[in-house]
């Protein structure tokens, strides 16, 4: 495996270090600033938001000037944020604290796309495996980010200074790591040519399943995944065990990794989509359980296990679905589609968890997880309706 893809992994464990304490401390941070519990997972939905905002800037910014220097610019936007933040929370200003999320979102959407650039720098045959090592990054992130939550929280007067002081680091180190990395430049990686229309893209049966995969996969555990530090605190667990029930379902997230791209090799990327749902479903099952810690813990492990083994073999399927002319525009459109429902889900997570409550947010879960497998189902109904209308008729 090149070392490219090596220090791609560690830019990624850091991006995702960053999301997990922002996963952590933002939904308290906004229940303790915002005007109403209504809004308490805003700055969750603001962070994504302005992660769709910069998906396809992101993609075409990197089309033109390449992917390191996309990635820098990304970090440095990230970096301003976290600044933003810092002083957000020293005037308990709730719009300035939005508007950070806002911004430390934009430089992470620029970051989802160092699993495309692992892709670009490593041998075909090795596509799924560079994937894999890239998110896998995130087993250190689930390790380091919760700790990194509990140890900032109180480090000064204000609550949570520290947490942002922490991420600033984060993103001043991955710029670090990316001036030693060496990328393609973007007339190697993009090719040129007439593109397809958008149109054409979107309706390409191998697109629609992998994008519909990656929405449903991402949606269903952004959504229970913000709702958890309010769920848990609202049953009166501690805020060490939120970190801990956290740390445990991003270990579950990434740590499939390193094989979750050999499986899906060995058995092919729809068949682990569609054991990816059933995890999801799995995890909405348990989470009828109640509201004790350890409903939780499994119900978390589960959503994390669901999300890889959906949203990974999701990218390699897209990755098969393009031309190099078509790109930057199929990445970019796939982006703004998987984190958009992304953003959408964090914004009404707050909202549901408060009116539904954990168990019946959950089961409203269940047939959603579903929908990649009905997609798969109705692709190779067309693939066989469109293979028998080419037999030649006797």
């Amino acid at each position: 495996m090149p070392l490219t893809v090596t220090l791609l992994s560690l830019c990624q464990a850091l991006l995702i270090t960053g999301n997990v304490l922002l996963i952590a401390v933002s939904p308290l941070i906004g229940a303790s600033l915002a005007p109403s519990a209504t809004w308490s997972t805003a700055p969750v939905a603001t962070q994504w938001l302005g992660l769709m905002c910069a998906t396809i800037p992101a993609s075409l910014i990197m089309a033109r000037l390449g992917r390191k220097r996309g990635f820098i610019l990304g970090n440095i936007i990230g970096l301003v944020g976290a600044l933003v933040a810092l002083q957000a929370l020293m005037s308990e200003r709730f719009g300035l604290f939005l508007l950070a999320t806002w911004l430390i979102g934009i430089g992470i959407g620029f970051g989802q796309l160092y699993r495309f650039a692992a892709v670009e720098a490593a041998p075909a045959a090795l596509r799924d495996r560079a994937i894999g090592l890239v998110m896998g990054g995130g087993v250190l992130a689930a390790f380091a980010g919760p700790w990194l939550a509990r140890v900032s929280r109180e480090l000064g007067e204000v609550p949570f200074l520290g947490s942002f002081v922490g991420l600033a680091a984060l993103y001043a180190l991955a710029l670090v790591v990316l001036m030693l990395t060496r990328l393609p430049p973007a007339s190697r990686t993009h090719g040129e040519g007439t593109a397809l229309p958008l149109g054409k893209i979107l309706r390409q049966p191998g697109f629609i399943v992998a994008v519909s995969a990656a929405m449903v996969g991402y949606g269903v555990m952004n959504l229970a995944m913000t709702a958890t530090p309010l769920a848990m605190a609202g049953a009166g667990h501690h805020f060490n065990h939120v970190s801990m029930t956290i740390q445990w379902h991003v270990v579950a997230m990434f740590l499939p990794s390193f094989f979750t791209g050999h499986l899906a090799t060995r058995f092919g990327a729809k068949q682990i989509i569609v054991a990816g749902c059933l995890l999801l479903v799995a995890s909405g099952l348990v989470a009828q359980w109640g509201v004790g810690l350890a409903g939780f813990n499994v119900a978390l492990i589960l959503l994390g296990l669901g999300w890889n083994f959906t949203f990974l073999p999701a990218t390699g399927l897209l990755t098969e679905s393009y031309r190099p002319v078509d790109k930057a525009r199929t990445q970019a459109a796939n982006e703004f589609l998987v984190f958009g429902t992304a953003a959408t889900t964090a914004l009404i997570a707050g909202p549901l968890v408060s009116g539904l409550g954990w168990a019946t947010l959950n089961l409203v879960l269940v047939p959603i997880a579903l929908v990649p497998i009905l997609a798969i189902a109705w692709q190779r109904h067309k693939q066989q309706d469109d293979s028998l209308g080419a037999q030649p008729r006797p």
